[in-house]
């Protein structure tokens, strides 16, 4: 029986319509750009995997430094022990983070480290005595695939079907030069109604909602007035940390600091699964007490593993390397330079770019949506140049590994363009 028979009669694939669900491509070998299938086909990965792999496929440095601790220990229980990789990580990655973060807790992807987040937050209050329940987000948000994370976000197809499970949020527009009073206005009506919580939000770019994007300005603008009103601040930086902005950090854009931030995806670059959550001093005050009760009573089985922590710190070592921004500069004036000529497209309804993110809305008879039907034809065509494109229905996006080069990026450009013209 083929692998692609078995796929189909053993596995459940995440965000496929079963109904509709193809053979899927079987990779055998990836690396750099590349992916490699059963045929020897090759296909550039311009969307990073989801949006982990920072640094290209089978990077040799990072194998390296995962081979070199599996020599040692693979995981131990992260309660009552510890390990350099975790501490090392831990301290190296609160060098680049905001000033204020100070202390980190470990989790296992996107959605556990937006989900401790939310908790720190809660008990935070609990802790205080003065428990407060509701939480500002953005519309059109998108935290994660747990009932926190689901709670937080939008209320669309991703979680129609568990509305009645998730916990009260105000859900607040993107800023914007004209509406920025109007929603200082509301927050400071729910905080007398409700006494706000917390505000989680993504900086500057929306991943999932289709690379929506924002100026740093009005959100610092933003973070700026919540803080005044004694509102704790997320910034979910799982997809906008570590350089896809621009920036190492999203956050580095804005003067006023998030009280928690959350890390995943590139944080390994690319390798392994691994969630980190830091706070302030503020945050990890509230739960030192000789109250019991007041301990956070939150844990994973796999939490601070030392293999994960291993590549973490070897992506890291990448990051600091004036050569990766060299790349990611390169990406961000590719980017710039394509932006110019595909606006002019008749086929698209508008593009945008930030760091090394570039999004393209294509212009359909249908209003712009997950569900699309460009979706389903948007990965075909790209599919059969070699390249792999997962669009946010009726957008396209491209997020590529930072080893990405010139003659690479120009070809996909080309595909684009070739693409934009046959459906115009």
């Amino acid at each position: 029986m083929s692998i692609q028979k078995k796929d189909k009669d053993f596995v459940w694939h995440p965000f496929t319509h079963l109904k509709e669900a193809s053979d899927n491509i079987v990779v055998k070998k990836a690396e750099g750009l590349y992916y490699f299938d059963s045929n020897g086909k090759k296909y550039m990965d311009v969307i990073s995997s989801w949006w982990v792999n920072l640094h290209g496929h089978t990077h040799p440095y990072i194998t390296k430094k995962i081979t070199e601790q599996l020599q040692s220990f693979e995981h131990v229980i992260f309660s009552g022990f510890t390990h350099e990789p975790a501490v090392d990580l831990s301290e190296r990655i609160l060098m680049h983070l905001p000033k204020n973060q100070n202390k980190v807790f470990f989790s296992d992807n996107g959605s556990t480290a937006v989900e401790v987040a939310l908790k720190m937050v809660f008990q935070y209050w609990h802790n205080k005595g003065t428990p407060k329940s509701i939480f500002i987000a953005f519309e059109n948000a998108y935290h994660g695939d747990t009932f926190g994370g689901m709670s937080v976000g939008a209320r669309n197809v991703f979680n129609n079907a568990f509305e009645n499970q998730l916990f009260s949020v105000a859900h607040i527009p993107l800023p914007t030069k004209e509406n920025i009073e109007q929603i200082k206005e509301v927050i400071t009506d729910w905080n007398k109604n409700h006494n706000i919580a917390g505000f989680i939000y993504e900086p500057l770019v929306q991943g999932a909602a289709g690379m929506q994007m924002y100026e740093a300005n009005l959100l610092d603008d933003l973070l700026g007035f919540t803080k005044e009103n004694n509102i704790l601040t997320i910034a979910d930086e799982v997809m906008t940390g570590f350089g896809r902005t621009g920036k190492f950090f999203a956050s580095d854009y804005m003067e006023n600091k998030p009280d928690i931030v959350c890390l995943s995806k590139g944080l390994t670059g690319g390798y392994f699964p691994l969630g980190l959550t830091s706070c302030s001093q503020k945050i990890y005050d509230a739960y030192l007490s000789d109250d019991r009760t007041k301990t956070f009573f939150h844990g994973h089985s796999y939490t601070g593993n030392p293999t994960s922590c291993a590549a973490a710190l070897a992506s890291l070592d990448l990051m600091e390397k004036d050569e990766t921004w060299t790349k990611i500069k390169l990406i961000e004036i590719k980017h710039t330079e394509f932006l110019n000529k595909v606006i002019h497209q008749k086929a698209c309804k508008s593009a945008k770019m930030m760091g090394t993110i570039f999004a393209i809305e294509l212009l359909t008879d249908e209003e712009t949506h997950y569900l699309n039907k460009a979706a389903v034809k948007i990965p075909e065509y790209f599919l059969e140049k070699g390249i792999i494109m997962r669009p946010l229905g009726n957008i396209i996006y491209f997020i590529p590994p930072y080893c990405i080069q010139e003659s690479e990026l120009d070809y996909i450009y080309e595909v684009t363009i070739e693409f934009l013209n046959s459906i115009s």
